[in-house]
């Protein structure tokens, strides 16, 4: 793939809501992303479309909310004004270029950790038909499709960060059974606070964490992270579980799981159905510890896999949505 796959950034558009994206915070990927993709240093970027296998829309959906959303607020729904947005972009390329309509999208793709990313779609459905969507709320009850889209890690970086210090302890140094430390949103966090906050001293759940306490101490020194879907299904709980070395648990109803197409995540982590949240501690008993040494060797493993770097690396997040976007891509044959 590193040798052949080539890939063509639109130019059309202007900041601040193309070429641009979020940098911090649960959107972040966004902008690394549109970055790098555009980056001199990108060894995919096609010097001429007619050379690109995949075609980037370096459109950033927020970017787009925080400079139109309070244009709108008071017209109506916001996603009847997302959706031209993109649509009209669309529209841009496909007037200037052959390429969308050759091949009706099937080629093209765009990023989006945003909530609202899914629903672009829904307002002019036959457009996006083909369309391949890399997202964070790769929701399948949400119209995310296996076969057409991409699933992608959620991040919560700081400014001038690209991931959080690495204090994972040897297996033997961690005591705490379970850890989870977050906001109550959507209803899966809300059973689990039911059932567990502040109420277990191996399984230790949080919605305010105490000030004596560091969050990623503390998943160094945990067996296995909690992570439960929140708003939306996707969680950073993920991506900075791997970096402490910390068995995740994924808590999840419709979660289509990052580059599922390679990575077989039985092998890594656990998975509960929101179903069985009063289960944990007991569940969580049953791993033999020898499985527990595999699941966690495997994690440091997989690891590199979920790493943000800039420039990107050989085999890192990078990487892998581009691997996946060109396994989609490979799906289909352009009516030349």
């Amino acid at each position: 793939m590193v040798k052949r796959l080539k890939i063509w950034n639109y130019k059309e558009g202007d900041l601040p809501m193309v070429h641009n994206g979020p940098t911090t915070y649960l959107y972040s990927i966004e902008g690394h992303f549109i970055f790098e993709m555009e980056s001199e240093s990108n060894p995919f970027k096609a010097k001429h479309p007619d050379e690109a296998h995949l075609f980037f829309l370096p459109l950033s959906v927020s970017k787009i909310t925080d400079y139109l959303y309070h244009l709108h607020i008071r017209r109506g729904p916001f996603s009847k004004t997302l959706s031209p947005v993109f649509t009209d972009y669309i529209y841009v390329i496909a007037h200037k270029h052959p390429y969308w309509n050759r091949s009706n999208g099937v080629d093209h793709f765009f990023v989006s950790c945003h909530d609202w990313a899914p629903r672009i779609p829904r307002v002019d459905p036959e457009i996006y038909e083909n369309f391949i969507k890399v997202l964070c709320n790769s929701n399948t009850s949400e119209g995310f499709k296996l076969t057409r889209d991409v699933s992608i890690p959620e991040y919560n970086p700081r400014a001038s960060e690209l991931g959080p210090p690495r204090l994972g302890q040897p297996p033997d140094q961690r005591p705490i059974l379970a850890f989870f430390a977050g906001a109550a949103h959507g209803n899966i966090r809300k059973i689990l606070f039911k059932h567990w906050k502040e109420k277990d001293d191996e399984v230790l759940v949080f919605e305010d964490l105490p000030k004596n306490y560091s969050y990623h101490h503390l998943m160094g020194k945990t067996k296995f992270c909690l992570c439960p879907s929140g708003s939306e299904v996707a969680s950073p709980r993920v991506v900075e579980a791997m970096y402490q070395g910390c068995v995740p648990v994924l808590i999840s109803d419709y979660y289509s799981k990052p580059f599922e197409d390679v990575l077989d995540w039985s092998k890594f982590s656990i998975q509960i159905p929101p179903k069985r949240i009063p289960e944990i501690k007991k569940i969580l008993k049953a791993v033999p510890y020898s499985k527990y040494l595999t699941l966690q060797k495997r994690v440091i493993k997989v690891s590199r896999h979920f790493e943000l770097n800039r420039p990107a690396k050989p085999f890192d997040v990078f990487h892998m949505v581009l691997h996946s976007v060109w396994l989609r891509r490979l799906n289909f044959r352009l009516p030349y």
